[in-house]
Order: structure tokens, then C-alpha cells, then sequence
């Protein structure tokens, strides 16, 4: 199988790499040409553009950062798409584009099947990620001997859209979680506490979660570098927004959120790491958020393996 990819960013370059590793035969497309030549040194292909790219291989997936440049790119395939051709979507998106362009792609004979992942860039770079896998039984069938070198635990979320809607949910509930550890541990802080001490007691107590044993990390460490900037913090939450706004569910806590997220885009820039949002507290406060001990990055010491489907038992 051929296999194109398409977004060579954050989460789409460790993805592919997975695929590189694994001994795929690999074709690669990204605007930053210094990233193509990257995977070619390694022993990819430089797929030259997204038309050429579906032309030539029988399954691309793309992991962009926004529904306008999936849009564009897999608009620019669809002349290449039909039978035996499948468009794979890794990106975190919107479902009703994801349906649009499903439907576009089903007009030329060709499979869409999205499949957006979650568990954070140090993951899926040991392809020890989880996947929401949207679509048609068979579609989802048709692309397992892939994800199943893609990702750890694989599970079929129903028909198309629902994965993305699910991956938007995944992501607000991580930056509810972000923001309320920034406000636990600045009051305990305050409030005399060891930092190191806190870190702890929440990690082994009701109060603990992946978003803590992760970011909370590179928070105290000071690195505050997780691999994922406030744009895409804001665009993943302003989408389960507009899941809720359109299902008529009257959010209190998303709005809020939203908020913040956009006060500290504008104090530290539009695409500032989003674990830097812990400094509004520190500059409230005058208080150092910081603790000795803790790493700078994510490392992912989890045996490689393949993956394997999650099977609802209910």
C-alpha cells in the first residue's frame, strides 16, 4: 500500500514518522519544504503536491491545523479520488466539514474515514496514541493495518463526524483541566505549600488526571512547552462551542474559558505554548509557580507496540 501524508507539523510529523518507521511506503507534502526534506533524508518521498499525492498512492491522510486548509487540500485531491482511493482525516476539525468533504469524496467512488488521535505530541511519537476512528464499518476496516502502527488503542466512534465531535470534547475537557490546575496550584502556593508536595498529592488522589501527570509537569518545571499552542487551544474549544450552540446546550464554563484563553493570546501572542496561560496567575499573585525535579519535556517510556481496537462492552 502507498501511503501519503500530508501536514508534517506538532502531531502530523510524529505520526508519520510512525508510518516511516514501520517501513511504510511513504510519499510526504508539507508547506515548510525544510520538513519534506527531512522524512526524504530518512527515506519518504517528497510528494509534490496534494493532487500528485492522491494520483500516486492509495490512501492519503492529512493532519492540518484548521478546517479551511483540509478543505483546500483535499479539494485540490478530489480529481485523483475513486475507487480503491481513500482520504484519511487525522485532523482535529470540524465535523460538518469533515461530513461536507466525506460526502465529495463518496461522489468520486473513494473512502474518508477521519481519524483524529488524542494523548499529546510525546505519544504519538511512539505511535502509543489513542485514535477516534469515524466512519463506515468497512472504511474503518480498511484502514486498521495502519492505525493499528498509528496508535495504541483504536476505537470506532460511529458514523462520520463523530470522531471529530468526540476529539473537540477530549480537548475542551483537557483545558477545563489546565485551568483549574493553574488555579490549584497558585493557591497552594499562596497558601504555603510545597510545590513538589501539591504535584504529588494531587497525582495520587481524586484530583488526578493525564492533563496533571503531563502538563502540570512542564508547568513547575518552568519549560512550559507542551507542543500546542493557544490558536489550536482556541480553535478546539470554539468548535465544541458551536457543537453546543447548535444543540442548544447553554454552556457556562466553555464561555469562560474561551475568555481566558483569549486574554492570554493577547498577552503573550496569538500562538504562545498554552501551558504559558499559568502565568496571568503568577502575575496576579507575584507568585513562581516553579518546583525543582521536574522535567522540561515529555518523554514517552512506554514500550512501543501495535494497537490494538477498543471493544465497547456495552
Amino acid at each position: 500500500m502507498k501511503v501519503g501524508f500530508i501536514g508534517l507539523g506538532n502531531v502530523g510529523g510524529k505520526l508519520a514518522g510512525s508510518l516511516l518507521r514501520n517501513g511504510m511506503d511513504l510519499s510526504v507534502h508539507d508547506l515548510d519544504e525544510s520538513l519534506v526534506a527531512g522524512f526524504v533524508a530518512r527515506g519518504a518521498k517528497a510528494g509534490g503536491s496534494p493532487a500528485a499525492m492522491m494520483r500516486a498512492c492509495d490512501m492519503v491522510i492529512t493532519c492540518l491545523p484548521s478546517p479551511a486548509a483540509s478543505a483546500a487540500v483535499v479539494e485540490a485531491m478530489l480529481p485523483e479520488m475513486g475507487p480503491g482511493k481513500t482520504w484519511m482525516e487525522m485532523s482535529t476539525t470540524d465535523a460538518d466539514e469533515v461530513l461536507r468533504l466525506g460526502a465529495l469524496v463518496a461522489e468520486t467512488g473513494g473512502l474518508a474515514v477521519e481519524c483524529p488521535v488524542s494523548g499529546g505530541c510525546h505519544r504519538a511519537d511512539t505511535g502509543n496514541i489513542a485514535i477516534f476512528a469515524g466512519g463506515p464499518r468497512a472504511a474503518v476496516e480498511h484502514v486498521m493495518p495502519l492505525l493499528v502502527h498509528l496508535g495504541r488503542q483504536i476505537l470506532h466512534t460511529g458514523e462520520l463526524g463523530s470522531a471529530s465531535k468526540l476529539k473537540v470534547m477530549t480537548n475542551y475537557l483537557a483545558t477545563v483541566n489546565l485551568l483549574s490546575l493553574c488555579e490549584a496550584l497558585t493557591t497552594m502556593k499562596a497558601a504555603g505549600l510545597d510545590l513538589a508536595t501539591t504535584y504529588e498529592a494531587i497525582r495520587i488522589s481524586s484530583g488526578n488526571s493525564f492533563v496533571h501527570e503531563t502538563e502540570s509537569q512542564l508547568i513547575l518545571s518552568g519549560s512550559r512547552d507542551v507542543n500546542f499552542t493557544m490558536d489550536l487551544v482556541q480553535k478546539d474549544i470554539g468548535l465544541f462551542q458551536k457543537l453546543a450552540s447548535d444543540a442548544g446546550v447553554p454552556l457556562e464554563i466553555s464561555p469562560l474559558i474561551i475568555d481566558i484563553m483569549s486574554d492570554g493570546q493577547r498577552r503573550y501572542g496569538t500562538r504562545a505554548q498554552s501551558d504559558r496561560i499559568i502565568e496571568r496567575l503568577e502575575e496576579a499573585t507575584g507568585l513562581s509557580i516553579l518546583a525543582d525535579g521536574f522535567p522540561t519535556e515529555l518523554v514517552d517510556t512506554e514500550p512501543e507496540g501495535l494497537g490494538a481496537e477498543v471493544i465497547r462492552s456495552r
